[in-house]
């Protein structure tokens, strides 16, 4: 039995023990796709952070989501996690990422939920986007907009300024510095809350994970 046998073995098994679709869908996709960088999609500080968001959403927000747009959505992890969290009512996730190769792992990902008619992927960049009229696939303004790459976005002030007063946001950045990838981060949430001013904050936050610190703001901008 060679080494991609072994675990996929180990996750058949977990998945029939768990009963979980989300399980059963990494399996798939990880059957299907060859996409090394899944495994940092998947792992301990991204699981993490996501989880972490789902929780503070929850209390901050509650559970009616409704249409629900993810931007720098990469592979499609925390629409799957927000979408398979039986505490949410979610009508539609939608997402975007610039990468091109993220839609086909993304849709995979989510298989679950793209056969409900609850998941869209979409390739297109975030500052090209008229969140005024609507961001969704439907082109139905969200009720949520969340960004968790926000180290990431260059100009993410022209970003930041695209978006409606009065929108709900889930924004996540770090002071991972040394990642080259990361090209907005910031030192301190005092110094995210400067960045990204919210008229209401219902949630500011920071959590300590390996090799960096990760902040987090909920609110209305």
């Amino acid at each position: 039995m060679d080494k991609d046998e072994f675990y996929r073995d180990i996750l058949e098994g977990l998945a029939l023990y768990t009963r979980s679709a989300f399980q059963r869908d990494v399996l798939k996709t990880l059957s299907r796709l060859d996409e090394p960088a899944l495994a940092e999609a998947l792992n301990k500080n991204q699981i993490a952070s996501k989880l972490w968001l789902a929780d503070a959403l929850f209390d901050a927000v509650g559970a009616e989501l409704g249409s629900v747009v993810v931007l720098g959505g990469w592979f499609g992890v925390l629409p799957a996690i927000l979408l398979h969290d039986a505490r949410f009512n979610i009508a539609h996730v939608t997402s975007l990422d610039i990468d091109p190769r993220c839609e086909t792992v993304a849709l995979a990902l989510n298989d679950t939920h793209v056969r409900a008619g609850k998941f869209t992927a979409v390739t297109a960049d975030m500052l090209d986007r008229d969140y005024a009229r609507g961001a969704s696939i439907a082109d139905e303004a969200p009720k949520l907009i969340v960004n968790t790459s926000c180290e990431h976005v260059e100009a993410f002030d022209r970003w930041y300024r695209r978006i409606p007063d009065g929108q709900l946001l889930a924004l996540q950045t770090n002071d991972y510095f040394a990642c080259s990838e990361h090209v907005n981060c910031v030192p301190d949430l005092a110094s995210f809350q400067r960045q990204a001013p919210m008229r209401d904050v219902l949630y500011a936050g920071e959590r300590e994970l390996r090799r960096y610190v990760r902040f987090m703001l909920i609110g209305r901008k």
